[in-house]
C-alpha cells in the first residue's frame, strides 16, 4: 500500500474531487481527514470511508479563517499523531467579467483559493516539521493555472498564484523531507462544473451544448471530460513519490488542453 499509515488532510473532501482523492488515498492504506466548510456532508464523508474500513475523521473549518484552519490541523493531529500529507483543494467559482465583478466577489475567490492555500500550508509544515517525517503539500491548480479563460479573473489569478506557492513552499521545505507539487485538472464534470454551464450559457448567448463543445472541451484532444479518477491517481503519484526530485512541479491532466 502506497500510503500505509500516512496522515492526509485533505480540503473540500465531502464532494468532487477532494472526495475522490480521499478514497484514492483510503485505499493506498492513508488515514484522512475529511476538512470541508459543510460539516454535516464532512461527516458524511468520513462515515462512508469508515464504513469500507478504512479511518476517518471529519472537521469543518472555513479555510479562509486562520483560527478554523490552525484548530482543525491541531484536532488531526491530536486524533492521528501526524499530518503526512495536505491536499488543498477547497475552491468555488464565479463567472462574471471583469467590469461586472465586485471588489468582495474578487476578495472571496482569493481568500478561498489563495488564502485557504496559505493558511492550511503554515499549519501543515509546523506539524511537518516538528515531527520530523517529511510530507508532502499538493495544491488543486487548474488549466488556468497556465493560462486564461473569459469570465474568471479571479480563479485564474489565484490559480496562477499557487504555483507560486508551491515553488517557494519546494524550496523551504526540502531540508525538512517535505515536497511541494500542483495539479491541474481540465474540466471535471464536478458540481462546481456543473454550475458554470448555465451561467457560461447565458453571459456568452450560446446554448448550454456549445458551452460544453465550444468552451470547455473545444481545446481537448478528445472532446473528453478529465475525470476524477484522473486527477486522483496523480494525486497518489504526488504524495507517494519517494524524493525531493519530483517537487515544486505542476502538472496537467487535461486531455491534451494544455501541453506545457
Amino acid at each position: 500500500m502506497k500510503l500505509k499509515d500516512k496522515v492526509a488532510f485533505i480540503t473540500g473532501a465531502a464532494s468532487g474531487i477532494g472526495r475522490e482523492i480521499a478514497h484514492c488515498y483510503a485505499r493506498e492504506g492513508a488515514r484522512i481527514v475529511i476538512a470541508d466548510l459543510n460539516g454535516k456532508a464532512a461527516d458524511e464523508a468520513a462515515a462512508a470511508l469508515v464504513a469500507t474500513g478504512a479511518q476517518a475523521i471529519a472537521v469543518a473549518v472555513d479555510v479562509g479563517d486562520e483560527a478554523q484552519v490552525d484548530a482543525a490541523m491541531d484536532r488531526a493531529v491530536e486524533h492521528f499523531g501526524a499530518i503526512d500529507i495536505l491536499v488543498s483543494n477547497a475552491g468555488v467559482q464565479i463567472v462574471k467579467p471583469v467590469d461586472a465583478l465586485s471588489f468582495e466577489e474578487w476578495k472571496r475567490m482569493l481568500a478561498i483559493h489563495l488564502d485557504g492555500a496559505f493558511l492550511t500550508t503554515r499549519a501543515a509544515l509546523r506539524h511537518m516539521y516538528a515531527a520530523g517525517r517529511g510530507g508532502s503539500i499538493l495544491y488543486m491548480g487548474s488549466v488556468h493555472s497556465k493560462e486564461a479563460s473569459l469570465l474568471k479573473a479571479p480563479y485564474v489569478t489565484a490559480k496562477h498564484g499557487l504555483i507560486g506557492l508551491a515553488k517557494v513552499v519546494a524550496k523551504e521545505g526540502a531540508s525538512h523531507g517535505v515536497r511541494a507539487n500542483v495539479i491541474c485538472p481540465g474540466f471535471v464534470r464536478t458540481p462546481l462544473v456543473d454550475k458554470q454551464i448555465p451561467e457560461q450559457a447565458a453571459t456568452l448567448g450560446i446554448s448550454e451544448e456549445d458551452v460544453i463543445r465550444k468552451v470547455m472541451l473545444k481545446e481537448t484532444v478528445d472532446g473528453e471530460f478529465t475525470t476524477l479518477e484522473d486527477v486522483a491517481q496523480v494525486a497518489l503519484l504526488f504524495a507517494a513519490f519517494p524524493s525531493n526530485a519530483l517537487t515544486g512541479q505542476s502538472l496537467v491532466v487535461s486531455h491534451g488542453w494544455n501541453m506545457q
